[in-house]
């Protein structure tokens, strides 16, 4: 098997041998570049013989020729290029590879390693060949010695379905053009270096200043914050005031009562602090000393203390009666002083305000029925009808009058009206029912008929009317006289206010009470059935001796 790069015979090639060689080489190196031949090269166009073709040795060995009809083929033993492989590459036919050759250098000689072993007494054959080695081979196919091949790049231009023999494809990768392809940095017309986006040292440098001021600024407010919350440097406040804590009031509500007054800066940060300490629900109705100015530690601490034993007169006024009922409820709770005299007029109201006749006299209906608590030193009836007049104020603010005034019932109208109903219902929910008996009488002008008018002119509220009182002339006289009284028969809650605003939206014109009802009545539109009710009312009260016999 003969090495790379030899031949398959020893011969030494002779001098005139290697001339001609590179003769032959200048030649075809002149037809890939253009231009005219060397003149020392034959002009025709003939084929010439190979200048390797010599006769047979003397030794016996075959010619060339006949030594090529059976080679023994190794892998890197070299094929020799056809003819027609110089014509291909004619530089007018594929300017690429014009390009390519003109541009690349010379292929530098094999390395030390890879040589052949030459005789020492001579150098290689080749040694007087500067020229560079081509891909094309350059000696006759009878040379004795195969060079080596240095396969280039295919070039990128070349058309896929051009099919040419394996022979003439180069070894190795081939790389194709891609899409967006950059190129590299230095090459003309781009910068010396490229761009790969690393941020720079002074981006970095304030991007960890940045953070460092966040992080300060966070930190800050939360020293604010706490600051504000817990006031370790508040004083311990001045002056003193008193404030009043009603009952069922939230934290907040609190807290914003006490800013309202001064005792604290803020009822939010009061709210805070009372959750943050467990002290919501620790807080206690009732009146307190406090100092303005005060921490909101120190609030919470009096707020939450248990407050002193304070000498107070808690009095409960029920809905429904007078002023002059309740005159001795209001005496024997240890009040000073005539509530009658005290109810007669007020700064705090004018019933006029109201829709009131001028010249209404007393207040009666304004004073709101409520669970009131006074200090023994200041437990007075005057202050007890302030005190009334002021949660009256309050609550009737929450009646919805719009049905009302569609009916050109006035405010004070209202209030006549709640004033009967909370005399007539003895269960919550006949009271719409019984005001829209009155609202559906008095649009057809007819009596009222109750007889809880004649008893507050009458002041008689517990023994049965006599006929004879039944027929007292008096505007309070409801069975005679059409349309309201002219002043409340009593003092109304807010329920009887608000069924007096929005009666139900029934026909009903007449009521009795129920018997074995608990209070409840009998509702009729008619006199017929009116009168069927009466008759079971009347029965059952004989059956019980002239008892009421609306509870069994």
């Amino acid at each position: 098997m003969p090495g790379f790069g030899r031949g398959d015979d020893d011969r030494q090639r002779t001098a005139a041998e290697r001339e001609a060689a590179r003769l032959e080489r200048e030649r075809r190196r002149a037809e890939r570049e253009g231009r005219m031949p060397p003149e020392d090269l034959p002009a025709t166009d003939e084929p010439r013989a190979p200048v390797d073709a010599d006769p047979a040795p003397a030794n016996g060995t075959p010619p060339l020729d006949e030594a090529i009809d059976e080679p023994s083929w190794e892998p890197f033993a070299h094929e020799p290029d056809p003819e027609p492989i110089a014509s291909a590459r004619e530089p007018a036919d594929d300017p690429f590879t014009a390009r390519r050759e003109r541009e690349e250098p010379a292929l530098s000689p094999p390395d030390a390693e890879d040589a052949p072993d030459w005789p020492a007494s001579e150098a290689p054959p080749d040694a007087v060949d500067p020229e560079p080695q081509h891909t094309e081979p350059l000696e006759p196919v009878a040379s004795t010695r195969a060079r080596r091949t240095v396969s280039l790049p295919r070039p990128q231009t070349e058309d896929p379905g051009d099919h040419t023999d394996s022979w003439d494809r180069p070894i190795g990768t081939v790389r194709r053009s891609r899409a967006g392809y950059q190129a590299q940095p230095g090459a003309p017309g781009m910068p010396p270096h490229r761009n790969i986006g690393v941020p720079s040292k002074t981006r970095r440098r304030w991007t960890r200043r940045f953070v460092a001021l966040l992080a300060v600024l966070v930190l800050a407010g939360i020293a604010v914050f706490a600051v504000m919350l817990f006031q370790p440097f508040h004083s311990k406040g001045y002056d003193a005031v008193v404030v009043t804590i009603p009952p069922g009031s939230s934290t907040r509500e609190i807290g914003d009562l006490l800013a309202e007054k001064g005792i604290v800066d803020s009822g939010f940060f009061f709210a805070i602090r009372a959750r943050i300490g467990g002290d919501r629900g620790k807080l206690r109705a009732g009146t307190y000393t406090l100092k303005k100015s005060m921490s909101y530690g120190d609030t919470l601490a009096a707020l939450t203390a248990t407050p002193k034993s304070a000498p107070t007169i808690d009095i409960t006024l029920p809905e429904g009666p007078s002023r002059g009922e309740l005159a001795a409820r209001v005496k024997a709770a240890g009040v000073r002083g005539s509530y009658v005299t005290a109810s007669e007029r007020s700064g705090l109201l004018d019933p006029r305000a109201y829709g009131a006749p001028k010249g209404t006299r007393g207040l009666e209906g304004f004073l709101f029925p409520d669970t009131y608590q006074l200090a023994s030193s200041t437990a007075t009836a005057k202050r007890l009808v302030n005190d009334q007049l002021k949660t009256f104020k309050r609550e009737f603010a929450k009646v919805d009058l719009k049905r009302a005034k569609r009916r050109n019932l006035s405010r004070y109208d209202v209030l006549i009206i709640a004033s009967m109903i909370e005399r007539e219902a003895l269960v919550p929910k006949d009271q719409r029912l019984i005001s829209a008996v009155i609202y559906n009488r008095l649009r057809r002008g007819m009596p009222l008929g109750i007889d809880a008018t004649l008893r507050y002119r009458l002041n008689n509220w517990t023994r049965p009317l006599k006929q004879s009182e039944l027929n007292t002339h008096s505007v309070y006289n409801t069975r005679r006289v059409e349309g309201l009284p002219p002043t409340p028969i009593g003092n109304p809650g807010l329920a009887a206010l608000q069924a007096a605003a929005n009666p139900a939206n029934v026909g009903y014109l007449f009521y009795v009470v129920k018997p074995c009802g608990n209070g409840a009545h009998a509702f009729s539109s008619t006199d017929a059935q009116f009168q069927k009710d009466v008759t079971a009312y009347n029965r059952a009260r004989n059956k019980r001796g002239g008892k009421d016999p609306s509870r069994c």
